[in-house]
């Protein structure tokens, strides 16, 4: 979980505003750096679109890329993903993932990328060197680089921020004292701005004419025992289950379930937790829900009472057109 003092003005803050200032400081040195070619950013020979998070935190970044690679191999484009593995172990060289792969080595969100998206995926704390493996080794025809905002020696013809629009961007300060990763000056720079779920649009940047909207929907739940069980959500009206949820931001899973009428009794666990048997085992005969992201790393150990949740991006089809169209030229 993400310290409360993030979304609030809280007197921790205040006493890590020096740290931040300098986190500033440091961010946009590095920023310039590469803006004034004293380090050499990477290009490659087909397009690559980054998709990032302003602030530390689930946005609803993992279905918005699978949305996208879906819609562009929809439209003949032979996309790969590269991504740093965040949760699973920090590898220097290129790693293959796949629906099958380890989430404890590669971490939750590439093994679920690589089960939903259906197209090729490395992970690296390089990016730089993953693009050259994938590009080698396969026949993709244009790269999306899960996360990588700030791996800026990664060149890209396109950036898509994703905002949780719940949370948006906390108390606006940089890390340590806030969730920012850069200041909020540097979405005037980039493509898009997608906003999961509803907002009031606090803040200014976000009243841009590169805003759009997204939700994120799922109304089946799947077995974790049985592959081809499934049931409605509407099943659950009024009752009561447990919901286990190991994301950025659990508490927009709770609401979704309640939304529906279903008595939620919340685990909240750190986001990307490698869980243990006893996590997920409870003291009674309950049906126990979770995220389909902590799904891939229980299914080992879970029974019939085991239930995930898939969700899909919902996105108005003039994103797709202005993706499409900003890819042609």
């Amino acid at each position: 979980m993400h310290p409360k003092h993030w979304y609030s003005f809280h007197w921790i803050t205040f006493l890590l505003l020096p740290f931040s200032w300098l986190f500033r400081l440091l961010v946009a040195i590095r920023y310039w750096l590469y803006q004034f070619h004293l380090k050499k950013k990477t290009y490659f020979n087909v397009p690559v679109i980054v998709v990032g998070n302003m602030t530390v935190g689930g946005t609803g970044k993992t279905p918005f890329v699978i949305w996208l690679a879906n819609q562009l191999q929809k439209k003949g484009y032979r996309p790969g993903i590269v991504s740093r593995g965040v949760g699973g172990k920090q590898y220097a060289q290129p790693y293959w993932v796949d629906a099958y792969s380890d989430p404890k080595e590669v971490g939750d969100e590439a093994v679920l990328l690589a089960k939903r998206a259906h197209c090729p995926m490395i992970v690296c704390i390089d990016r730089v060197a993953a693009v050259k493996t994938l590009l080698q080794k396969t026949n993709c025809n244009i790269v999306i680089s899960d996360d990588g905002l700030q791996h800026y020696r990664l060149g890209r013809e396109m950036e898509i921020v994703i905002v949780d629009g719940a949370r948006e961007f906390g108390n606006g300060q940089l890390l340590p004292a806030g969730p920012l990763r850069e200041p909020l000056g540097r979405l005037q720079k980039v493509d898009w701005i997608v906003i999961n779920g509803n907002s009031d649009l606090r803040h200014p940047v976000l009243q841009s004419n590169t805003l759009v909207k997204m939700n994120l929907s799922g109304d089946i739940l799947w077995s974790m025992v049985e592959p081809h069980k499934k049931i409605s959500l509407d099943q659950l009206h009024q009752k009561t289950v447990h919901v286990v949820a190991g994301i950025g931001h659990p508490q927009r899973f709770f609401s979704a379930l309640r939304d529906r009428h279903i008595e939620v009794i919340e685990h909240i666990f750190p986001d990307h937790y490698l869980y243990q048997r006893q996590d997920i085992y409870f003291e009674d005969d309950l049906p126990v829900i979770m995220t389909e992201k902590d799904a891939v790393k229980c299914v080992e150990f879970a029974d019939k009472r085991h239930w995930y949740l898939p969700v899909e991006a919902q996105m108005d089809l003039t994103v797709e057109e202005m993706i499409c169209k900003r890819l042609k030229k």
